[in-house]
């Protein structure tokens, strides 16, 4: 493992080299110091954005939290997810892992982290999350034991993860006249959870991002924050994440055989009643090559995958698509990517076309 930001002191050991020199050389003797190899340069943090449409749709205070930090000097991060940026007006990295009406619940019930760890392989996660199961009336304890899993998952994809989570920001929409005292309540409840669930070797800092927020003034429906309100959370973010940053992460440089990191986008090419065409780019973001690579497709709303280009397809009962490389487009140099093309069938109910897809390269390696 190493830390970003950290060094060892350097062993003095030209001084008890000359001295042995001078002991040896009346023997004819002599040697030369052990040639030792330079040590890797460590790669970017990786910073996961993790949470619902608060984060993610489109979620700019990202983008104010990514430009605080580059012009406060942090240039070797990088913000990742499985989810492209959605604009903000200034440029960013804006990578992230904010999906749009998600709960918290679902995401541990369906074990749907994993598979974005996987892709992405976060150093950090910076989590606000549970504003929808608030909403939905579901219990503290509930959500709070969503939480546990879900760092429980994070730890398994990295045993040193650094996991910030916020007290939610206030919630006063029209439709729900009790949630504003249900983030009250819930919110009470993530300090002693967060104590009991952290631990020295991955511990969890809470960020309170509720006191000084108005719904009024830092929101456009009660829900959303609107600029105003990206500030702020930004700057609620900025110093938790500083103080990570500044403290050194613990990063796995990865072994020998381990899967290639790798990125998985989706995009929609065109669509028709009672189906779609489809395409997924795959993206060796390691920084060694990549010798084969798998994707997984879940579509939404009931959509099945039936024909694939560029790729080999297998398809589970529950519609989930696995596609591994053709023999042309495996081999994927660092930051090269691959690109397949699929249609799917969508009942005449499905919304606009939508899919989870996370990826795993092969080193070159194994």
């Amino acid at each position: 493992m190493r830390r970003t930001r950290r060094s060892s002191p350097r062993l003095r050991i030209v001084p008890v080299l000359g001295l042995l020199a001078a002991l040896l050389l009346p023997l004819g003797l002599t040697f030369a110091p052990a040639a030792t190899a330079a040590p890797a340069a460590p790669g970017p943090v990786r910073i996961m954005p993790l949470g619902d449409s608060i984060t993610g749709s489109p979620g700019c205070w990202r983008a104010v939290l990514w430009n605080r930090l580059l012009n406060s000097g942090y240039k070797d991060i990088d913000f990742v997810g499985t989810l492209p940026p959605q604009g903000c007006g200034q440029a960013h990295d804006g990578d992230n892992e904010g999906h749009g009406g998600e709960l918290v619940t679902n995401v541990a019930d369906q074990n749907l982290l994993p598979g974005r760890l996987a892709a992405t392989r976060p150093d950090i996660v910076v989590m606000h999350f549970g504003t929808n199961d608030v909403w939905s009336s579901i219990a503290p304890d509930r959500i709070l034991a969503a939480y546990t899993k879900l760092v429980s998952q994070m730890r398994a994809s990295n045993p040193d993860m650094r996991i910030l989570v916020a007290q939610l920001i206030p919630m006063n929409p029209a439709s729900c006249a009790a949630c504003a005292q249900r983030v009250v309540d819930f919110n009470a409840r993530i300090p002693d959870w967060a104590r009991a669930t952290g631990t020295e070797r991955s511990p969890i800092t809470v960020v309170d991002q509720w006191t000084g927020f108005s719904t009024a003034t830092d929101t456009y429906d009660g829900v959303h924050p609107n600029a105003s309100g990206d500030d702020k959370i930004a700057a609620r973010w900025f110093p938790a994440l500083k103080a990570v940053l500044d403290a050194g992460v613990p990063q796995d440089p990865g072994d020998p055989g381990e899967p290639a990191a790798c990125r998985a986008r989706f995009r929609a090419v065109s669509t028709w009643q009672g189906g779609y065409q489809g395409e997924v780019t795959v993206t060796n973001t390691s920084a060694s090559a990549a010798s084969g690579w798998t994707a997984t497709v879940v579509p939404a709303d009931g959509a099945r995958i039936g024909q694939v280009w560029n790729g080999t397809l297998t398809t589970a009962a529950d519609g989930t698509a696995t596609v591994t490389n053709a023999a042309w487009n495996g081999a994927l140099a660092p930051g090269a990517s691959a690109t397949f093309g699929f249609v799917a069938t969508a009942p005449a109910t499905a919304g606009a076309p939508a899919a989870t897809v996370t990826c795993t390269g092969k080193s070159s390696g194994a």
